[in-house]
């Protein structure tokens, strides 16, 4: 498999290296940065509109201590898709997410998968 030599590139190797075979159909699991839970609900929308499975989830960070009082917490939306992992669909899911996110303060944040390499 030849791919570009950037972060996505190296993800669809390393899921070919692992027995995965990019021909088929697997769950591919996005993240969409967003900065409140109301900007990740409409985020949510859209991508739903689009053919996304989708949940927002608040991660809390690290705990703050007793003198820290700022929220180190941030919320994201999973866009989850079953697709065939060309480089190309793949790169063109993340340019879709960020113009869905955009108008909401978000931004696509790449994306992993477990792959299909079990199911084969």
């Amino acid at each position: 498999m030849d791919f570009p030599d950037d972060a996505d590139g190296d993800a669809l190797r390393r899921h070919h290296e692992i027995g995965s075979d990019l021909s088929r159909p697997m769950t591919i699991d996005f993240t969409v940065d967003v900065p409140t839970d109301e900007a990740g609900r409409a985020v949510a929308q859209a991508a739903a509109g689009v053919g996304y499975r989708v949940e927002v989830v608040y991660d809390a960070g690290e705990e703050a201590g007793d003198d820290e009082q700022e929220d180190t917490g941030s919320w994201t939306c999973y866009c989850t898709r079953d697709m065939i992992a060309s480089y190309e669909a793949v790169v063109a899911a993340q340019e879709e997410l960020d113009r869905l996110s955009a108008p909401y303060g978000g931004s696509c944040d790449g994306w992993g998968s477990f792959g299909n390499a079990a199911s084969r």
